[in-house]
């Protein structure tokens, strides 16, 4: 009998702060695999309550973050703790506490801040083999100035193994030197147990909701949620779907930040034209709330066209609900997720008339139940390679290739 998957290996995980992305993941790979994972925090930022300036509010997740599998917080001497400056993380005892517990191998997110590269140097004076994890894209970039290639190939070099996350991000560690045998696919994935579009409470919560929007249960609902700020484009999305004005269709728009205000004003101003499909607003949604909110819509849209959307986990939230996607071919994930025509459908970030184009063929796809059905099966088919297996895959075959 072969030994279980990672026997024998201890692994320390650098991590910001715990997240509703990464923490069902750990949890996942202590319940299905027998590494040793101990995950070092930074920052609480999630845990504890904080205000996040672009939601605009003082939260928490309402999910658990911590349980299931090991980890420990390493106090944080920054006096503005956060991802937005180089000191933001930093946290002199990490070194020591990861050099206590006597890792085999460390599992990095994240290189530009403080604590991260205090790390690095600890891992290649002890002959740790590093492991990293990111998800940056070079989409509507262009190419990086000679120092910036200078600098990232420099550092890239002391990695032993990456963990990218799609297509683009694999390009992205290319251009800067990175060998085809250091890259392995481990892709993004989301907690299936949470969104699960066969659980009876989201349904019915999304057919509250509905009802409360007072919505008609036959429209076509186009939904946009998240952080209401300018570079997810939500203004533009709500200008495109009010230019459509396609009957038995509507908009619903969830999250809050700096852009609510004029969206709402947007939406005001034709609330009164006769016919004009409705829009309609909810808050903040916390982590647990999600899968109704995805339920009530018929087609999720993520129209960022900056180089803000690393990947779109939001996508894969919708996707394993069974909800097709409308994105721009600037998001991170949709090389991988979003095939136009098949799994979902796809605009020119460089045409300004696009959006509204390929929001009235994917209206006019989902007014088919042929097309519905098809697209269905499809995005069924692709969300399953995006699951806490493969990405775990990835990992034991980078920490296999790191070993040797």
């Amino acid at each position: 009998m072969s030994a279980a998957p990672g026997t024998g290996i201890r692994l320390a995980a650098v991590l910001s702060h715990p997240t509703q992305y990464y923490s069902p993941w750990f949890r996942w790979l202590r319940s299905h695999t027998a590494l040793e994972l101990r995950v070092f925090y930074l920052w609480d930022f999630g845990v504890a309550q904080r205000h996040d300036p672009n939601f605009g509010k003082t939260f928490e997740w309402d999910v658990d973050l911590l349980s299931g599998y090991d980890s420990q917080f390493v106090p944080n001497a920054s006096g503005n703790p956060g991802a937005e400056h180089f000191l933001g993380f930093n946290n002199p005892d990490l070194t020591a506490q990861m050099g206590a517990w006597r890792p085999d191998a460390m599992l990095l997110f994240g290189y530009k801040w403080a604590s991260h590269l205090r790390a690095i140097a600890w891992a290649r004076r002890r002959r740790v083999p590093i492991l990293f994890r990111g998800d940056s894209h070079l989409l509507g970039r262009g190419s990086p100035g000679w120092h910036v290639r200078l600098a990232l190939r420099a550092l890239f070099s002391q990695f032993a193994s990456f963990l990218y996350v799609g297509a683009a991000n694999r390009e992205y560690f290319e251009a800067f030197g990175v060998p085809p045998r250091k890259l392995f696919f481990a892709p993004h994935s989301v907690n299936a147990e949470l969104f699960d579009r066969g659980n009876p409470g989201h349904r019915a919560e999304a057919a509250r909701l509905r009802a409360q929007l007072g919505l008609d249960p036959a429209a076509k609902v186009v939904l946009f949620a998240g952080k209401l700020v300018a570079a997810k484009q939500p203004a533009e999305l709500l200008g495109a779907f009010m230019e459509l004005g396609m009957a038995g269709t509507a908009m619903v728009l969830v999250g809050d930040g700096p852009e609510k205000e004029r969206l709402q004003a947007m939406a005001s101003e034709r609330a009164g034209v006769p016919g004009a499909p409705p829009v309609r607003f909810l808050p903040f949604a916390n982590q647990s709330e999600m899968p109704s909110r995805y339920l009530l819509a018929d087609i999720f849209v993520l129209p960022s066209r900056g180089v803000y959307e690393t990947w779109g986990l939001a996508v894969n939230e919708a996707m394993h609900m069974g909800v097709p996607c409308l994105v721009s071919d600037r998001v991170g994930c949709q090389r991988d997720l979003v095939t136009h025509g098949e799994t979902g459908w796809v605009f020119d970030s460089a045409d300004p008339k696009a959006l509204a184009r390929s929001l009235s063929a994917a209206l006019a796809d989902l007014g088919s139940a042929q097309r519905r059905d098809e697209i269905g099966r499809a995005v069924d088919s692709r969300m399953s390679g995006y699951t806490y297996a493969k990405t775990t895959d990835g990992l034991l075959a980078a920490l296999a290739a790191s070993r040797k």
